[in-house]
Parts: structure tokens; C-alpha cells; sequence
């Protein structure tokens, strides 16, 4: 998860003389209406604010203040547009934060707090700048409904925040739509900014996986300069925009179906300033009328990409071939056949692998009679049986198609990340020549 910063919501305070606080103070407490999360702060005109939980101190504490507290004392509300934090919360972890905010916020709507309230808590999430994305894991307890739209202000606030959403499972649906319920705020539209590329997206609408950020990195070092590209699964551009702006791809065709995120693309196509050099194919790129055109062709699609190779062996150029980058879910559980990954856990992401060069040296001609050479003692053995597969289905539909034996040669593997302990998301390079 990203870090969890942002600046402090304006929180409310009551005012006083500074003769009067230790008695606010200790009625406040006595209330638990007192916010120690924030610092007493000393007012212009040299009266006395006390941060309080809520959205405003009712009356009756008020009354009680002036009449029995404090007779005569000054006692009025205020809002502290930067609070400061106290000491005591600049050293809590934001889950502590959350937890203490939260349940002082509860207790004060006159619901007791309890275990399984602070246990259906979350314990991490996205920061997309001033959103945070929260699992669907969180918030399930019943007890919650009664609390809303005013609950997730309060869970905002105490994360420094202005709009929250929470996720769940990912649609497969065929465009991978977001499960993503936007609880407080007026749109879902974020930003991020990865290796010196803007990416723009409705996270209600689009999917953005941190997680790619290794394999992002490596497409924007490929030597492309002056090389065609298609991209079969474009999304919002995750791969299109770094063989553009850092590779030196001549141009892009990038194919989408989802409508949401082609606006998406278009629009990050725009802020990058390389829309001149690319063109969205909107629909099935099953479909794709293009041909003998691309010297690379991108098939970043999980848990397979596998109802793209006709199509990519369709556009790769007829004359000279190209390089396939064929993104795939290998399982390694064992004494399982390697098929595939199906599983519907794909949001479930772990750490990257270290990055890794895992080579092969292997041909795939008429003869066929080369043997594999790892290089890389991290590799799996899952991985190259897959990827022989895939080359040897490759060359198949190459021949298929073009009535005439290719060579194909494995490249590279490159781990991506873990989706769970025994599913590894793959890219496998191969190169395809007549």
C-alpha cells in the first residue's frame, strides 16, 4: 500500500479564556468529548480553543460550560482550519489514528464501542492523492449503516483525506470493471504519476495495479525507436504510454473495450503529449482488421492472454516478424499440469520479485532440436514449461497462417509479481521470424 500521509481536516474547537481551560478540559474528558488526536491552540485575541470530537459540541455542553463549569467564562465554537496534531497521535501509526478517532466518534453518537467493531477496522489501503481506496474487507459490521454518510467523514478525516471509496472483487466481466463504491466525495477521478508518466483514471470505472510498476520500468527501456506497436489489451495506456514516452515506439495501435477506460486513455494520451503518435481501436481485438504491421506486439492480459495470439500473429509484419510480449498467471502447485491460472483472487497482489534476467536460447524451426538454457537459478521450472508451450502453440498458428514455417526464439521471462504463494504473473518475450 502507498504511504498514508496528507494534511489534517479542519477540526472543532471550543473557545474559552485561558483562566477557564483546566476546567474545560476536565469536563470534556469527563464527557469523552475532548480530541486528543489535536493540540489546545491560543487564539489571536488571546483566548483559548479545545479541540472537541464531532461535528459540533451540542448545546447542553455548551450550557453546562457557561452555567456550572465556568460561570461567566466566554464559550463559543470555532472550526481550526490547520489543526495542529498532539504529541501523543504524531507518534501513533495511522491504523492507531483511525481506531482511536473512530471509536471516540462512535461513543459519542452514543453507541458503545465494542471488539468487533475495532476488529472490522481496515489495517491498510490506497492512497490515490486525496482518496484512499479501502478493501472490502472493512466497514462489514451491521452496526455501521446507521452511521452513515457522517462515518466516513470521520474515518476521512482521521486519515487526512477528502474522498473515500471502498473496493470489491474485481467484475469478470471480460473488462475487469472495479467493484468500487465511492462513499465520500463528488467523482472517483484520480491521478498517478509513475517513472515521469500522468496516468488519469475513475478508479469506479478502471482497474490500476501498483503492482506492474517493475514491468512498466522494463517496457520503457526496450529499444523500440522507430518500431510499430500494438497493444491488444491497452486498458488506460499502463504499457502503451511507456513505450511511447520513454521507449521511442514510432507509433502505437491500442486496442480497449472498455468504454471508461478508452476516455481514460485519451485522455492520458493528451497530457503526455503523444496522442499524435498513437491510434485507439475501440471494440473486440478479435476483430482488429489490421495486418502484417507491427514489429511488437503487447498482450499484457491476466490470468491469459491466450484469445489474443491469432490476432497478434495476424499483425506481426510479414517480412521481418517481431517480438511478442505475452503476459500469463502460471501456476506451480505440485504435481499439477501447468494450465493457466483461473483464479478470481486476482486482485490478492503480493510483493514484486526482485527483477530478474531469465533467457532462453532455444529456436523453434522446422527441426525443433535446440534445448533450453536457464540462466537464472531464481527462475521456476513451472515458467519455462509454460512458456515452451506457448512458443511451440505460437509457432503452430504462425505456420497456420502464413502457410510457411517461422522461427521463434525465447527471449526472456520476466516475473511480475505473486498473485498468492503458487501463481506467478509472467511476461514472456518471444521473438517470431519467417
Amino acid at each position: 500500500m502507498e504511504r498514508e500521509g496528507g494534511k489534517p481536516a479542519a477540526v472543532v474547537a471550543v473557545v474559552t479564556e485561558p483562566r477557564f481551560t483546566q476546567r474545560y478540559r476536565e469536563y470534556l474528558e469527563k464527557e469523552k468529548l475532548l480530541d486528543r488526536q489535536h493540540r489546545v491552540e491560543k487564539m489571536p485575541d488571546g483566548t483559548v480553543a479545545l479541540p472537541v470530537l464531532g461535528e459540533a459540541l451540542p448545546e447542553q455542553h455548551l450550557r453546562e460550560l457557561r452555567n456550572r463549569v465556568a460561570p461567566g467564562s466566554t464559550c463559543r465554537l470555532t472550526q481550526l482550519l490547520h489543526p495542529v496534531p498532539s504529541k501523543k497521535a504524531q507518534g501513533r501509526s495511522p491504523a492507531q489514528r483511525l481506531c482511536l478517532e473512530v471509536s471516540r466518534w462512535v461513543e459519542g453518537r452514543g453507541m458503545p464501542w465494542s471488539a468487533e467493531l475495532e476488529a472490522d477496522l481496515p489495517r491498510s489501503w490506497q492512497r490515490h492523492g486525496n482518496l484512499l481506496l479501502l478493501s472490502e474487507d472493512c466497514f462489514k459490521a451491521k452496526q455501521w449503516k446507521s452511521l452513515e454518510p457522517e462515518l466516513w467523514e470521520t474515518v476521512a478525516s482521521a486519515l487526512g483525506a477528502q474522498r473515500l471509496a471502498k473496493r470489491g472483487r474485481v467484475s469478470q466481466n471480460g473488462t475487469r470493471t472495479p467493484a468500487v463504491t465511492l462513499l465520500l466525495g463528488d467523482d472517483g477521478w484520480v491521478e498517478h504519476v509513475d517513472n515521469g508518466i500522468r496516468y488519469t483514471f475513475d478508479i469506479t470505472q478502471c482497474m490500476f495495479s501498483f503492482g506492474n510498476i517493475t514491468e512498466k520500468l522494463r517496457v520503457a527501456s526496450l529499444p523500440c525507436v522507430g518500431q510499430v506497436l500494438v497493444d491488444l489489451y491497452a486498458g488506460i495506456g499502463y504499457f502503451t504510454l511507456p513505450f511511447l514516452v520513454h521507449a521511442g515506439a514510432a507509433f502505437v495501435h491500442a486496442c480497449e473495450w472498455n468504454s471508461h477506460a478508452v476516455v481514460a486513455l485519451r485522455n492520458n494520451l493528451e497530457i503526455n503529449g503523444v496522442v499524435d503518435r498513437c491510434q485507439i481501436h475501440f471494440g473486440d481485438n478479435r476483430k482488429l482488421k489490421l495486418s502484417n504491421i507491427a514489429d511488437r506486439v503487447n498482450l499484457g492480459l491476466i490470468p491469459s492472454s491466450e484469445e489474443g495470439w491469432p490476432i497478434a500473429c495476424q499483425v506481426l509484419r510479414k517480412d521481418a516478424g517481431g517480438i511478442l510480449h505475452i503476459h500469463q498467471n502460471v501456476e506451480s502447485f505440485p504435481a499439477k499440469n501447468l494450465q493457466p491460472s483461473g483464479s478470481g483472487e486476482i486482485e490478492k497482489e503480493h510483493w514484486p520479485y526482485p527483477q530478474q534476467t531469465v533467457t532462453s536460447q532455444r529456436e523453434n524451426g522446422a527441426t525443433r532440436d535446440s534445448k533450453t538454457k536457464v540462466e537464472s537459478a531464481a527462475t521456476k521450472p513451472e515458467w519455462h514449461r509454460w512458456a515452451e508451450s506457448a512458443e511451440t502453440r505460437i509457432a503452430t498458428l504462425l505456420q497456420q497462417m502464413h502457410g510457411n514455417p517461422w522461427k521463434t526464439k525465447i527471449l526472456h521471462i520476466q516475473p511480475v509479481k505473486s498473485y498468492a504463494p503458487h501463481v506467478d504473473h509472467i511476461v514472456l518475450d518471444l521473438e517470431c521470424r519467417p
